[in-house]
């Protein structure tokens, strides 16, 4: 089964966070190189979307409705909902991931 992949709103952003900050502190080139490689890494989720891991931030909450990839720092986080993928958080890994997937999938809970 072929899954279609979606961005949502804030996913977007974050493309255009991480490129913008990207191309200001290192290069345009740089910033394209990484975008291209999320992008394969997210567009690849529409063949085998399970394979991903389940955030252990979330975990740890008991949650396990959404899952994540990896581009290096780069955290991909999604939800698989029938046939689509809809992605919900590119973030650098390195940044308080507790707060952001609270603020972001749990409405700051």
């Amino acid at each position: 089964m072929i899954f279609t992949v979606l961005l949502t709103e804030d996913a977007a952003a974050d493309l255009k966070d991480i490129h913008t900050y990207i191309s200001e502190h290192d290069s345009a080139n740089n910033a394209e190189h990484v975008l291209d490689e999320i992008e394969k890494k997210f567009v690849s989720l529409s063949e085998l979307p399970e394979r991903g891991v389940y955030p252990k931030e979330l975990i740890a909450l008991g949650i396990r409705d959404y899952r994540e990839i990896f581009f290096k720092p780069y955290r991909i986080i999604y939800r698989i909902a029938k046939a689509n993928v809809y992605i919900y958080l590119i973030a650098d890994g390195r940044r308080d991931m507790q707060t952001l997937l609270q603020r972001r999938l749990l409405g700051g809970l």
